[in-house]
C-alpha cells in the first residue's frame, strides 16, 4: 500500500483533525507543508485547482475534504475506530456544525483579533477565499459577538461531557471528538485571552488534555516535489461507476466539473469515474504529476458538466 501523505500546515485546525485520526490509528505518514496563497501550483498540480487543506495523497489517489479524508482512513484502517458504537452518521453530521458554525466562531474570532499581525498579501487571500461564508472586513467589529458565540459553542461541549464520559460519545475517542477539539484548540493557541474565556469549563479542559494526548502517529516532513514524484509512479484506483438512480444523470466518463458550495471555491474538471451517495471522484492527467483521481465527498460540493467539447 502507498504511503499516507498529508498537505496541510500547522495552524490548520482541519489538518489537526486528520492528525489525530492518524494518531488514533498509529499509522506512519508523511506532511507536506502545503502553500499558504494562491495560486498554490504544487497543490493544484495534485488536486486541478482545489486550493483548500487539507488534501491527502496516497500515491495517485487524492483526497479533498476532511469528510471525505476520515471516511477514506476509516475504510483503510478500520482498528481502532473512529465511530465507535455504530456512530457513522452521526460523527460524519456533526462535521456541518463544526465545520461551519464553531469554525466562524473560532477563526473568525482569532483572525479579528489578530488581523493586524496578517501579512498584507495573506490578508489578501483570505478575504477572497472566504468571500460570501465570512466578511473579514467586519471582524474585528465582531469581536465581542464572536466571543459570545464561542462561549456558547463550549457550553454545549462542556454539558456532552457533564455525566462525566472521558469522550465525546462515552469512553472511546470518535471523530466527533476531533470535531469538537480543533477549534477550540486553535482559540488556545492564538487567544492570548483564552483561558479566561474558558475557565469555567472544567470539564471540557480535562477533555482537552485526553483528545491532545492521543498525538499524531509517526510522521516525517517531505518536499512537494517527492509528493509529485511518488504520483508519477503510482496507478490510481479504477473508480467505482456512477450510481444509475443518480438525480444528475450523468455516466463514466463524462467531463465534469467539481466545486465546493461554500468558500474556497477553486474547482476541478476531469473525466468522471465515481458517482455515488458518498464520493464523486475525476481521473485528471498532469504535466506535474501524471494521472491522478481526486476524490471529494458528495456532501458540500457541486457537480455539473463540463463545457469542453
Amino acid at each position: 500500500m502507498s504511503t499516507i501523505t498529508l498537505h496541510s500546515f500547522a495552524a490548520s485546525p482541519f489538518g489537526e483533525k486528520v492528525r489525530l485520526i492518524l494518531g488514533l490509528k498509529g499509522l506512519v505518514w508523511q506532511s507536506v507543508d502545503a502553500e499558504l496563497i494562491l495560486p498554490k501550483p504544487g497543490l493544484t498540480a495534485l488536486t486541478g485547482g482545489y486550493r483548500k487543506t487539507p488534501v491527502l495523497q496516497i500515491g495517485a489517489d487524492i483526497y479533498c475534504d476532511s469528510r471525505l479524508i476520515a471516511e477514506e482512513l476509516e475504510t483503510r484502517y478500520p482498528i481502532p475506530t473512529i465511530f465507535p458504537g455504530n456512530s457513522k452518521g452521526l460523527c460524519l453530521a456533526l462535521s456541518s456544525w463544526s465545520d461551519r458554525d464553531l469554525h466562524i466562531a473560532s477563526s473568525g474570532l482569532v483572525i479579528g483579533v489578530n488581523k493586524s499581525k496578517f501579512p498584507p498579501d495573506l490578508m489578501a487571500d483570505r478575504e477572497k477565499f472566504f468571500e460570501g461564508f465570512m466578511d473579514l472586513h467586519r471582524l474585528e467589529e465582531d469581536v465581542p459577538h464572536l466571543k459570545t458565540q464561542l462561549r456558547a459553542h463550549a457550553s454545549l461541549i462542556e454539558e456532552q461531557l457533564s455525566d462525566s464520559r472521558s469522550f465525546w460519545l462515552g469512553e472511546a475517542p470518535s471523530l466527533a471528538d476531533f470535531h469538537a477539539y480543533v477549534d477550540i484548540w486553535t482559540a488556545r493557541v492564538y487567544l492570548d485571552f483564552a483561558q479566561e474565556l474558558f475557565k469555567n469549563f472544567h470539564k471540557m479542559s480535562l477533555w482537552e488534555e485526553r483528545v491532545r494526548k492521543i498525538g499524531h502517529g509517526s510522521n516525517r516532513v517531505i518536499d512537494i516535489a517527492e509528493a509529485h514524484e511518488s504520483a508519477r509512479c503510482s496507478t490510481p484506483l479504477p473508480g467505482h461507476g456512477v450510481d444509475s438512480e443518480d438525480a444528475l444523470g450523468l455516466s463514466r466518463g463524462d467531463d465534469v466539473i467539481v466545486t465546493p458550495d461554500d468558500y474556497g471555491q477553486g474547482h476541478t474538471t476531469g473525466r468522471l469515474v465515481t458517482l455515488t451517495t458518498r464520493e464523486v471522484a475525476l481521473v485528471r492527467d498532469d504535466p506535474l504529476v501524471g494521472q491522478v483521481v481526486v476524490h471529494f465527498p458528495r456532501i458540500g460540493f457541486r457537480i455539473s458538466r463540463s463545457s469542453k467539447p
